[in-house]
C-alpha cells in the first residue's frame, strides 16, 4: 500500500537510505543525515511510502531542481526500497505514485541522476517515460573513485 509519508516514518525511512548508501550505486552521499536535514532538502509535497503489513519497504521523495522561481516546476526524484523487497516491484508502484503527486503540485518536469551500474533504476526511469539526456563523466569521487552519472528527465504531458 502506498500512502504519504508521516513523522513516525523517519526513523524507517532513513533506515532504508542507509541500505542504498551501503550499496555504492545510489547516491555520492556516504552517510545518513538526520531527519531535520533529510526533511529540510525535501519538497513538503510528494513524499510517499510503500507500506506492507505496516511496515515502510520503499518511499519517494522529491528535492528542487533549484531555487530559482523559473525552476520551482522541476525536481528531482528519488526512489529508496528496502534490502529484501527490492525485485517487488514496489520501485514501479512508487514512481507511478509520484509521478501523478507531482504532476498534482504544479511539477512539469522530474529529473534524476543514476550510476549507469544501476540498471535496475535506469530501466525503471526508462519504463515511466524518462528520457537520457546526457552522461556526467567523472563527476564526482565516491571511496576514493571517479564515478560518471546519467542524467534523466521526465517531461509532463500536462504541462506541454
Amino acid at each position: 500500500m502506498i500512502r504519504e509519508m508521516q513523522q513516525a516514518d523517519s526513523f524507517r525511512v532513513l533506515e532504508i537510505y542507509r541500505m542504498g548508501l551501503e550499496t555504492r550505486n545510489a547516491t555520492f552521499e556516504t552517510t545518513v543525515p538526520s531527519w531535520k536535514e533529510w526533511d529540510s532538502k525535501h519538497l513538503s509535497h510528494s513524499r510517499l511510502v510503500f507500506a506492507e503489513n505496516e511496515k515502510v519497504e520503499g518511499w519517494a521523495a522529491l528535492t528542487p531542481f533549484s531555487v530559482r522561481e523559473v525552476y520551482r516546476g522541476v525536481a528531482e526524484v528519488s526512489i529508496y526500497v528496502a534490502n529484501g523487497s527490492r525485485g517487488k516491484k514496489i520501485g514501479s508502484a512508487l514512481m507511478d505514485q509520484i509521478i501523478i503527486s507531482s504532476e498534482l503540485n504544479g511539477i512539469w518536469t522530474l529529473v534524476s541522476s543514476v550510476f549507469p551500474e544501476n540498471q535496475a533504476t535506469l530501466r525503471l526511469h526508462e519504463k515511466y517515460g524518462f528520457r537520457i539526456i546526457g552522461r556526467r563523466e567523472r563527476i564526482a569521487k565516491l571511496d576514493g573513485k571517479w564515478r560518471d552519472t546519467i542524467l534523466l528527465e521526465r517531461r509532463s504531458s500536462k504541462y506541454d
